[in-house]
């Protein structure tokens, strides 16, 4: 059985300002800005090396993530969704 995406998932959203800095300003499904907010996450080594699962936030992130210096990624993925319109 294969399963069919959620057309929800595959919309393209427009990100708020804060979250264009990361993953550009054009419209993009919620998967794509996941996907891209993880690049930008292993590309600046802002995994904590104690516990792969939280993030520390850089300024860019910081805004993103509600003031909040450290997120863990499923907290992640609920913020980030606050920034899709």
């Amino acid at each position: 059985m294969v399963r069919k995406a959620n057309p929800a998932f595959m919309k393209p959203l427009k990100p708020s300002s804060d979250l264009a800095k990361i993953v550009g300003s054009s419209p993009l499904p919620r998967t794509e800005a996941t996907k891209k907010l993880w690049e930008y996450i292993k590309k600046h080594n802002l995994q904590d090396p104690s516990n792969r699962r939280n993030i520390n936030a850089d300024a860019a992130l910081t805004s993103v993530f509600g003031g909040k210096k450290t997120v863990n990624m499923f907290e992640m993925t609920k913020l980030v969704s606050q920034h899709l319109s």
